[in-house]
This record gives C-alpha cells, sequence and structure tokens, in this order.
C-alpha cells in the first residue's frame, strides 16, 4: 500500500491534496472537501488525514482543531469504488496494511494533544461516523445523520476501535443496536444518549464549532492538554491509580504561568489571560 511523505510541523503553510487545511487563531479547520460524493474517504486521504494529526502533536501555534465537510455533509465514509472495490481483491496482508492504517489514524487523532471537535451536518456514516466518534466533543446540526454501516457491506461492527470507544460514549445496549445493525442515529437521539454534545439549527454546526474551539483557545491550554491524555490515559486504570496519575498531572499544572495568571486575576477581580504555558 502507497506510503505518503512525511508531514512536519509548523503546518501553518502546509496544503493538503485530499482535503481543505485553515490555521487562524490557533484554530486548525480541517474539511473533508469531495462534496459531489458527500466527502467520502479514500486510501491516500486516509494517509494524510493520519500524518497531518501525528504532525499536529509537534506544532505549539495549533491549540484546537475543527473536523467538518462540505456541501451540507460531514462524510459518507470510505469511498465504494476507490476502496470498498479494491478490498475485494486485495489478499490478507493488503488488507491488514490497510486496517492498520485506518486505525492509525484513529490513535493520531487521540494522541494529539488539541481537542478534537466534530461539525457534523447531513451524512455521517462509516469511517466518517468514526472520525466523528473519536473527536473529543461532537457538534450536529438538525438533520444530521450518523450510521457505522460496516454491517451494511457484510463486515463487522469492530472498525478502528468502534467496539471500545462508542459504548464509552453511549453506552453497552446503545452501541450493540448501532454497530449490530448499521441504522442511521439521528442528530435529536445522538444527543439524548451523550454522542452530540450539542445540536444547532441546519448549518450551524461549524459555527458553533467554531465558537467552542475559540473558548477552549481563550483557556489554559496546556491544562487542556493535559486533560485531554488523562481522558484517555484513565481508561486503562483503576479508580486508585488514575486518582494518583492525576495528582501528578494537577501538580505539574500548578507549576504552569496560567495557574499564577488565575490566581493575579482573582486576586485583582479581572479575568485572566491565559498564554498556555
Amino acid at each position: 500500500m502507497k506510503r505518503q511523505n512525511a508531514i512536519a510541523a509548523p503546518l501553518r503553510d502546509f496544503v493538503p491534496e485530499h482535503f481543505r487545511l485553515a490555521i487562524d487563531n490557533g484554530i486548525a479547520v480541517i474539511t473533508l472537501d469531495r462534496p459531489d460524493r458527500k466527502n467520502p474517504l479514500t486510501f491516500e486521504s486516509y494517509a494524510e488525514l493520519r500524518d497531518t494529526f501525528r504532525a499536529m502533536r509537534f506544532d505549539d501555534d495549533v491549540t484546537a482543531i475543527v473536523v467538518t465537510g462540505s456541501g451540507g455533509n460531514f462524510s459518507s465514509g470510505g469511498d465504494v469504488f476507490e476502496i470498498i472495490e479494491p478490498l475485494t481483491q486485495m489478499e490478507a496482508a493488503e488488507l491488514h496494511a490497510f486496517t492498520t492504517m485506518t486505525g492509525d489514524l484513529v490513535k493520531e487523532m487521540r494522541a494529539c494533544p488539541q481537542p478534537v471537535i466534530a461539525a457534523v451536518e447531513g451524512i455521517c456514516a462509516g469511517a466518517g461516523a468514526i472520525m466523528a466518534m473519536v473527536s473529543d466533543m461532537r457538534i450536529a446540526a438538525s438533520g444530521a445523520k450518523v450510521a457505522f454501516l460496516f454491517n451494511r457491506v457484510g463486515l463487522a461492527g469492530c472498525d478502528m476501535g468502534a467496539c471500545a470507544i462508542l459504548p464509552r460514549i453511549i453506552g453497552q445496549g446503545r452501541a450493540s443496536e448501532l454497530l449490530y445493525t448499521g441504522r442511521f442515529m439521528s442528530a435529536e437521539e445522538g444527543e439524548r444518549w451523550g454522542f452530540f454534545n450539542r445540536l444547532t439549527d441546519t448549518g450551524g454546526a461549524l459555527d458553533a464549532a467554531m465558537e467552542m474551539a475559540a473558548a477552549l483557545n481563550a483557556g489554559p491550554t496546556y491544562a487542556n492538554s493535559v486533560t485531554k491524555r488523562m481522558l484517555q490515559m484513565e481508561w486503562a486504570m483503576g479508580v486508585d491509580e488514575a486518582i494518583d496519575a492525576e495528582a501528578i498531572a494537577q501538580a505539574l499544572c500548578m507549576k504552569t504561568g496560567d495557574f499564577r495568571r488565575a490566581f493575579e486575576a482573582f486576586a485583582a477581580k479581572r479575568k485572566p489571560v491565559f498564554e498556555g504555558n
């Protein structure tokens, strides 16, 4: 399987081939941009997204990431003719290379220190649903629909970490239903189940996500990165170990300038201005 060249930070001058990237005031906006086909993914876009999220780990100028789609849809998932059809012709080693690459995209989205916000309009299916799922927060517009479609194409629901991550968001029973049936979950259902943090009117998801990202950027961004790291790590910990790990992490945050700035602002009865260090 073709490998991408390495993508290096800083990303402000990077122009992707397979999606759009814009960075302004610390917010990186990744737009899946094949609107004529509801923004499907290809072998190349998977790899470029994976490498871009990996480079985000090292880009200090980016402190929040928004992922969205163009043309009123998030993503229809893997392209039927550019991915699914070729997969039916591959041998086991090639198939494993592909599934490892798609899993690596999920790992890189989880590993980057910046909070990732998915702005979901319209169709959000298959790998698109996975990208929304693995984001730290999700905002949907009215009319958005999410489906983990793997069952519909004869595959198992255990794709890209879905069986591990989705139950932690919406519960085992609800996740089982979506993964066994491949049915669509409405935006309203998704908010009720805890998949979506917030609903907006149609066309408003990106604006709401940008507002959320700006609010995060106005906060202590280094401390936010620690929060993200601990949210990931503590899945595999017992409660006592998690409490001990948080004691160490919080002690480190107490050594930051932002902690001092917060105290000084409180003492002076003014709003703190955080600098992310």
